[in-house]
């Protein structure tokens, strides 16, 4: 869900920035806007209230606090199911204005000094946006403030093997794409215009999530964290969520180098595509931890569990990062040097490794 609003979010800013030479696309887009305001709004407000009455009932003690926390669960996954289901259903509205967006790209004349202004592109990198109303020369593209979305596969390694992928020793499952990675950052080029090197500083947050092999949870018990199996009922559903703050800092070498003259100066070509090899490192600290569990028994099809996290995880993270891109395209490895678990933690493999793919790129 947050990484469908999170889209959502992006398509709509790049429409707003394309008002002017497309009004009625604007209009289809403020409407799908305020469609969607209102069905959150709505939703929340049912939400609050029913959440209120289980906080009333808890307080006169005619529940105790394990039946709180089930029925604020229950209530909380409803109303999350429900926002699903109500912005799913006016989705052919944002596809109508989409396409819109699109044709117009298309059958819009160029302009001479400004061919990339405010484009949408599809490709193996995913939606590649460029908002760029206020750039006019080539020395306006060397430098520039983005957002980026990454679908990212995380996994654990054991210290003395920090780079086995899909270690099939580890406590938890190898999954190709589990978790997601959302960054703002500015970049600038280093040296003179023609020069290959450029820099890169932003925020981001960072959502790892982990799920233990076979039918097994993890546990807090006695301060440690562990894996253990499940006896509850039937399993349907488990993970465990590391959420983040983190600054990356990276370095983008651009391996083969295009260039445009513009008024008697060479300027490396920012807006065409090129080979780059990306290096960085990146620090932050943990914001929460979370335990999902979803399972059903001989009384109740569908029973959500929530606990917060307080023993076995570190507060902070340091790691490196080595990637390449081309175009929209941008593959990345990405290693913590700090683990993720600490002595806490009952785990055999606690170091985390990360694979990353950018699936959309908002250039302002």
């Amino acid at each position: 869900m947050k990484t469908k609003i999170a889209l959502m979010a992006a398509v709509i800013a790049f429409s707003y920035a394309s008002a002017q030479e497309n009004p009625h696309t604007d209009s289809q887009l403020k409407n799908y806007s305020r469609k969607i305001d209102s069905i959150v709004v709505s939703e929340k407000i049912k939400m609050n209230q029913e959440l209120d009455d289980v906080d009333k009932n808890f307080n006169n003690k005619k529940i105790n606090i394990d039946e709180k926390q089930k029925q604020r669960a229950e209530i909380a996954s409803k109303y999350e199911l429900s926002i699903n289901e109500k912005v799913d259903s006016q989705k052919s509205e944002l596809e109508d204005a989409t396409r819109e967006m699109v044709k117009d790209a298309v059958l819009r004349p160029n302009d001479s000094l400004r061919n990339s202004k405010n484009q949408m592109m599809f490709g193996l990198g995913g939606i590649k946006i460029d908002m760029d109303t206020n750039k006019k020369t080539p020395k306006d593209y060397l430098h520039t403030i983005g957002y980026s979305i990454y679908l990212v596969g995380v996994g654990f390694t054991s210290k003395d093997k920090p780079f086995k992928f899909f270690d099939k020793d580890s406590d938890v499952k190898n999954t190709v794409f589990n978790s997601s990675s959302f960054v703002f950052r500015y970049e600038n080029q280093l040296g003179g215009f023609k020069s290959p090197l450029f820099y890169r500083v932003g925020i981001g947050y960072r959502w790892d999530q982990s799920k233990p092999k076979y039918g097994r949870v993890f546990s807090q018990d006695n301060n440690m964290l562990t894996v253990k199996d499940f006896t509850k009922g039937n399993l349907k559903e488990t993970h465990l969520d590391n959420h983040y703050i983190f600054v990356p800092v990276d370095f983008r070498f651009v391996l083969n180098p295009k260039y445009i003259e513009y008024e008697g100066v060479k300027y490396l070509d920012n807006q065409k595509s090129q080979f780059n090899l990306i290096a960085g490192v990146y620090g932050g600290f943990r914001v929460v931890s979370n335990i999902y569990n979803k399972y059903s028994n001989e009384f109740d099809n569908r029973i959500v569990e929530r606990e917060r996290l307080t023993h076995g995880v570190n507060d902070f993270v340091v790691g490196g990062k080595l990637g390449i891109s081309y175009g929209g395209f941008n593959l990345y490895v990405q290693k913590d040097f700090t683990p993720t678990f600490n002595n806490n933690a009952n785990l055999t493999h606690k170091y985390g490794l990360q694979i990353g793919i950018q699936i959309m790129n908002v250039n302002f």
